[in-house]
């Protein structure tokens, strides 16, 4: 099948279930805490974001390139500045091990239609490469059958 946009294919390249991308999720917190250079990257960032799986976003409060806190969205009254929010599939394709082209990029997979970007995005904008390697931590980490 193919979308209206350049005839990309819209269906993801790989299946994963969405309870996988959940778990890999979770454990970024973890994987970030044992990346230096990462959390070092991050040192003058310091924001409250929904992040993840549009099925079941998480509430991460970063604070200097840290992950300090993560609970499981909805959490009544709590806010943050900027949502980042994709599919599970798209999440899936995105930590492959080499991803497809269009699903290589967190903005490609905006372009997709695969995620959403939204609220207050200056501080994702202003360190993208940050959060670009925040989440890509599981491909990194074997999520896509490598280790």
């Amino acid at each position: 099948m193919s979308s209206e946009r350049g005839g990309q294919s819209t269906d993801a390249p790989i299946s994963s279930s969405a309870d996988a991308v959940v778990t890999a999720f979770a454990a970024i917190p973890a994987l970030l805490a044992r990346d230096a250079a990462l959390t070092a990257r991050g040192r003058w960032l310091d924001v409250d974001c929904l992040l993840g799986p549009s099925t079941q976003p998480f509430h991460v409060t970063i604070r200097a390139g840290q992950i300090v806190d993560t609970a499981r969205a909805p959490v009544l009254m709590r806010s943050w500045r900027f949502a980042y929010r994709a599919t599970p599939a798209a999440l899936a394709a995105y930590w492959q091990p080499l991803p497809p082209a269009g699903w290589h990029d967190l903005l490609a997979l905006t372009k997709r239609g695969e995620a959403t970007l939204e609220g207050e995005i200056h501080p994702f904008m202003t360190h993208l490469q940050y959060f670009k390697d925040l989440l890509a931590l599981p491909r990194r980490n074997g999520f896509g059958g490598v280790s």
